[in-house]
């Protein structure tokens, strides 16, 4: 099966230099520079010097090699060796040319994650092509590196930027300009990212520059995108990605196209398009399962759990099944070990789904006891202390749970409700979440009536707060349904004897 291809004005030297390795032939095609037929992605060997095209798909990590590379057997076979992902062979040829012998070096260490020494600032040679490419080198050293100390992100700026001031054609600017601004989007700095993607825009780049500078644009403009959506960028950023998409497709980048998959889903739902955000999830899914991507699809797994999760919120409860699992599909890779957050909001979500499931009555109560485990799992990671936002939520969220577990024999699962809406409470001040606070004190209200509290002093005390909290809604909302909600709950209270509870 072949692997590579060489376009070539010597095809007797680059033969033999292939021949010289057993087998080697049969993974690399030769043809001749004046064949009429182009390949994009061909290795060229022309006028003495071999020129790689630049990686646009990330085959390898994003380290330049010297320009001109003078053509010789042992600097061939190493490019083809790399390229082949056997490195021991490539070290062996490269370390005839130092220069090149860094750079595979450098290119293996951020492909494994080991350590990796960042090359130092060039001091010389300003206006040539190794000037440019010994700092585009030390950037991506530095961005993506395993370095033994912390880095600035200064320093990995001032790489990036001085790398874009000298590179040699448009092209090469957008390769730079491609990671700098991913550096950008990944750190939150989404203005400059604009801008260093705006800066290397032009009419002169070609068809794959274009295409994966518009990739990285699109990626910004999600990020932009929030409630109430902003129709005119909700709109740029669908089209910029099935652009992207489409020229994924045509480029046959499988996986790339899987993570656009996920990405177009996230918009659609935006859009509130179920069916069309759970069939591009489901695209994904299928195209990371085929190409055993196992992180991948576990995420895609997550994501799809999340949407499910999302409508079957909605009002559309045949979604919970198919949520619940995606969801313990996704578990198989993302353990309480290696991935604690995403492990605890899974199991926040579950504890849900396990409590609003549809099922037949006898069921209800093993569906209870995971859904109890679950919270208690979340809530094991998500504590008040380091993430109270989440904590308040899914403490929320229990409770309204046990409000919807069968009841049990010696407990009251009211009661228990009554005790994580309070924890709940304690997070949602009115000063720092007002809306969700209000959220919180209806579905306090409404499992204080069936609290069985047979105590009078427990009960005038249950009485009090309720009315308490019922008053204090009015003056955190502006909604009608909320206040009136409230007012309900405290009609009925000024009707209610104590005694009579």
């Amino acid at each position: 099966m072949l692997y590579l291809t060489i376009r070539t004005d010597d095809c007797p030297s680059v033969h033999q230099a292939i021949e010289s390795e057993f087998r080697l032939g049969e993974l690399v095609q030769v043809t001749s520079i004046a064949d009429t037929a182009t390949d994009p992605d061909a290795i060229t060997v022309a006028e003495g010097a071999i020129q790689l095209p630049l990686d646009w798909s990330e085959s390898l990590p994003p380290v330049l090699l010297p320009r001109p590379l003078p053509f010789s057997p042992e600097n061939l076979l190493t490019v083809l060796f790399m390229q082949l992902d056997n490195w021991e062979k490539a070290y062996e040829y490269g370390r005839h040319d130092r220069s090149l012998a860094d750079a595979v070096d450098l290119t293996n260490r951020l492909q494994a994650g080991v350590l990796v020494e960042a090359p130092a600032r060039p001091v010389n040679g300003v206006g040539t092509f190794e000037t440019y490419r010994q700092w585009h080198n030390r950037a991506v050293a530095l961005h993506y590196g395993n370095l033994e100390t912390d880095v600035d992100n200064t320093d990995v700026s001032e790489a990036y930027q001085t790398a874009l001031n000298h590179a040699p054609d448009s092209d090469y600017q957008v390769f730079t300009a491609k990671h700098y601004a991913t550096l950008l989007l990944d750190t939150g700095q989404l203005t400059a990212a604009n801008q260093v993607l705006a800066e290397a825009a032009n009419a002169e780049l070609s068809d794959a520059a274009s295409h994966e500078l518009l990739a990285v644009q699109y990626a910004v403009w999600l990020q932009q995108l929030v409630v109430p959506y902003d129709a005119s960028l909700l709109e740029q950023t669908k089209t910029a990605l099935w652009q992207v998409l489409q020229y994924y497709e045509t480029q046959q980048r499988t996986i790339q196209v899987g993570l656009l998959l996920v990405d177009a889903a996230q918009v659609a739902n935006f859009t509130n398009s179920f069916s069309e955000a759970l069939g591009y999830i489901s695209r994904a899914v299928t195209i990371f399962r085929n190409e055993e991507m196992t992180e991948l699809l576990a995420n895609a797994l997550y994501r799809k759990g999340i949407l499910l999760y999302t409508w079957a919120q909605s009002g559309n409860p045949q979604f919970y099944r198919p949520a619940m699992e995606a969801y313990q599909e996704a578990l198989k890779v993302f353990t309480q070990q290696n991935a604690p957050a995403v492990f605890a909001e899974i199991q926040h979500h579950l504890g849900v789904i396990f409590a609003e499931i549809p099922d037949e009555v006898k069921k209800k109560s093993i569906w209870a006891a995971v859904s109890s485990s679950s919270f208690q799992q979340a809530l094991a990671y998500f504590t008040r202390e380091e993430f109270p936002y989440e904590y308040a939520t899914i403490c929320n969220h229990y409770a309204n749970a046990l409000t919807k577990y069968p009841q049990a024999a010696k407990s009251d699962n009211y009661a228990k409700a009554i005790g994580y809406y309070r924890d709940a409470l304690r997070v949602r001040t009115a000063e720092a979440y007002p809306y969700e606070r209000a959220l919180t004190i209806l579905n306090y209200l409404e499992a204080g009536w069936y609290v069985g509290e047979d105590d009078p002093e427990n009960q005038r005390a249950l009485y009090n707060d309720m009315v308490k909290k019922a008053s204090e809604v009015r003056f955190l909302v502006t909604d009608e349904a909320l206040i009136n909600d409230a007012e309900n709950h405290l009609e009925r209270l000024g009707e209610l004897v104590i005694g009579d509870w």
